[in-house]
């Protein structure tokens, strides 16, 4: 019987999608916003060294130039997240895709549609229940109706993904799935998953016969850190909560309990947002890229 490691870890995600070409263009056109006929008929990785050569590293990224059955061409840049600590760090990362074709000589004009893919192994949008996929434009506060074309946004937070939520794109449907039921405790594959060529292909790709012992323990090492900075994230919140509830009793009982629960909210935010900083400062990340993306100052990255 085959056993099967979880295509969302490092390793095995890029296997998946950075090195098959095939299998990013399938997961692309069902996640993606694209009208019926303009699909991407082909691809070309931008920039492979953006793929983290450590397998361990937390944060798998592959950018990609599209171009569609029209011949237009736009970018697509695609991540996996672990902690909803995220946006800030997106959004930085958008605006640096958006500017990234702009060669010098060419007029703006020449800028790419791009598509930022979120894959989100958390809850980032707790008041959005029962929503796992968001797409966000730029838009006018007072008419959100009138937008700014040129980038947009797609955030899927897999743990809010049930099957019977998605009801007219199937080939969606089968890779999140892939995303979310194929795993180290995984003993059979589902017929109607195996009989697509795609989703059959990246079963293959995860079957644990297929890494050397390296790459298990290369493997085994990023699921220790995952658990290791949930574990602290989770600490750093709780102690939050419990300085803002006792800040809370001492200052009387309604108004207190608001402010201390507000404060070690805070607190707990910003600990956590610490901690995001520390973890990508040790795997290589520019301090000044971590500053601009996570809302910190030059300095308070530096004193990590």
């Amino acid at each position: 019987m085959a056993k099967y490691l979880d295509p969302n870890a490092t390793l095995t995600f890029r296997k998946v999608f950075c090195e098959q070409k095939d299998l990013l263009q399938s997961f692309l056109n069902a996640v993606l916003p694209l009208n019926n006929g303009n699909e991407i008929k082909s691809l070309e990785y931008i920039a492979p060294e953006v793929v983290p050569e450590n397998p361990s590293k937390k944060y798998s990224m592959v950018d990609v130039r599209c171009t569609d059955n029209l011949n237009r061409q736009f970018i697509v840049e695609m991540q996996m997240y672990w902690t909803a600590g995220f946006l800030q760090r997106e959004f930085f990362n958008t605006s640096n895709e958006i500017f990234r074709p702009l060669e010098k000589g060419d007029g703006y004009d020449e800028l790419r549609q791009v598509y930022c893919v979120s894959i989100i192994n958390d809850i980032a949008f707790p008041n959005l229940k029962d929503e796992f996929y968001h797409r966000y434009v730029p838009a006018n506060v007072e008419h959100p109706e009138n937008t700014i074309k040129g980038f947009e946004t797609i955030f899927l937070e897999l743990p809010k993904f049930r099957p019977s939520s998605v009801s007219d794109k199937k080939m969606m449907v089968l890779w999140l799935r892939f995303l979310t039921e194929i795993n180290e405790q995984t003993k059979e594959i589902p017929a109607e998953m195996m009989e697509n060529e795609y989703i059959c292909k990246a079963v293959g790709i995860v079957e644990q016969s297929a890494y050397t012992d390296a790459q298990r323990m290369a493997y085994d090492k990023f699921w220790d850190e995952i658990v290791s900075e949930r574990t602290l994230m989770k600490g750093y919140f709780r102690q939050g909560h419990a300085e803002g509830r006792a800040e809370g009793r001492a200052e009387g009982m309604k108004e207190g309990m608001e402010k201390g629960m507000k404060q070690g909210e805070e607190k707990g935010r910003k600990d956590a947002t610490l901690a995001n900083a520390l973890s990508l400062k040790k795997n290589g990340v520019p301090i000044d890229v971590i500053a601009n993306s996570l809302g910190l100052s030059i300095d308070e990255v530096r004193k990590l």
